[in-house]
């Protein structure tokens, strides 16, 4: 049974400082959740959704509720974020949701085959980004049922 008391978080792993604050914007203002981490490298990510080092208070017992991911990332890149999040039984039921500028076909057809749960592109117009991140929120947020966390294999 998913667990609706807890606090909704998310992680946004963005590296644009004004795309962080737009997506922040536009999740607060719809409360659609209590707390956003933001990891602007996907380094950092990988550090915080495996609880390791400045993380390594953080617990696989509360995962986040939802990532959103860049592709195009400094040190390790969104794909490769990806690819770990979803090949490890502790992390791989977290939705992610690539929030990206690219329009390559091949990013899009990579994300999926990794286990990318959706494939957004960035508009360029601020009024129909913060749109979209609203309605992204409202979805994976309010209206998806997720699954439980796992309780090791299953």
């Amino acid at each position: 049974m998913a667990d609706f008391t807890r606090e909704a978080e998310i992680l946004l792993v963005e590296d644009n400082p004004d795309d962080v604050e737009l997506t922040q914007h536009a999740l607060r203002a719809g409360k659609l959740c209590n707390s956003i981490h933001v990891a602007r490298d996907g380094e950092e990510a990988l550090d915080f959704l495996f609880c390791r080092g400045s993380y390594a208070d953080r617990s696989f017992d509360h995962p986040v509720h939802l990532v959103l991911l860049d592709l195009k990332l400094p040190k390790v890149d969104g794909i490769e974020v990806l690819r770990a999040l979803k090949s490890d039984t502790r992390t791989r039921r977290i939705p992610v949701i690539i929030l990206t500028s690219s329009r390559e076909e091949n990013d899009l057809i990579r994300s999926y085959d990794l286990g990318a749960n959706s494939y957004a592109q960035k508009p360029v117009d601020f009024e129909e980004f913060r749109d979209d991140i609203r309605h992204l929120g409202l979805y994976w947020l309010v209206v998806n049922i997720p699954p439980p966390p796992p309780n090791g294999d299953r």
